[in-house]
C-alpha cells in the first residue's frame, strides 16, 4: 500500500465536523470514487468523528489518499485522548452504548467500509482506522 497524500485535521468542535466531511468529499471525488462509495465513507466518518467529539473530547483525524495494486482509496484515522474503551468486543456489538444512543455507531461504521480497526487503552484514548477503496472492493 502506498500513501499518495496525507493531511491532519483537528476536530475540536461541531463546526469542524462539517469541514472534515467536506474535505473527505473533495478527496473522494478527486480519486473518482462513486457517489455510493462516497456516501458510505462519509457516513462512517461522520459517526466516528462525532464519537470522537462526544466521548473523546475531540482529537486529530488523518485523511490519506492511498493506493493498492493501482486502485486508489481513502484511509481515515481518528485519534483521541479520551477515556478509552474498556471492552472493544462489547462496543462493537449492535445495541451497546455507554451514551443514550441506539448503539449502532461503531458496528454500523464498520459495515460501511472495506477495512476497520480499533485500538483503545483505558485512560489514554482510542484510535480508529478505516479504509474505503474507490471501487468499493
Amino acid at each position: 500500500m502506498i500513501v499518495i497524500s496525507k493531511e491532519k485535521i483537528s476536530i475540536q468542535k461541531e463546526q469542524d465536523v462539517v469541514l472534515f466531511r467536506n474535505r473527505i468529499k473533495e478527496v473522494a471525488t478527486k480519486i473518482g470514487m462513486s457517489l455510493v462509495n462516497q456516501t458510505k465513507l462519509i457516513t462512517a466518518a461522520s459517526e466516528l468523528v462525532r464519537n470522537m467529539l462526544r466521548y473523546g473530547g475531540g482529537g486529530i483525524t488523518h485523511l490519506e489518499v492511498i493506493s493498492r495494486n493501482s486502485i486508489p482509496g481513502v484511509r481515515l484515522i481518528f485519534q483521541d485522548e479520551g477515556p478509552g474503551i474498556e471492552d472493544i468486543p462489547l462496543a462493537m456489538k449492535d445495541g451497546f452504548s455507554t451514551g443514550k444512543s441506539l448503539g449502532l455507531g461503531l458496528p454500523g461504521a464498520k459495515r460501511l467500509v472495506n477495512d476497520f480497526s480499533i485500538k483503545s487503552e483505558v485512560g489514554k484514548g482510542t484510535t480508529v482506522t478505516i479504509i474505503r477503496w474507490k471501487n468499493g472492493l
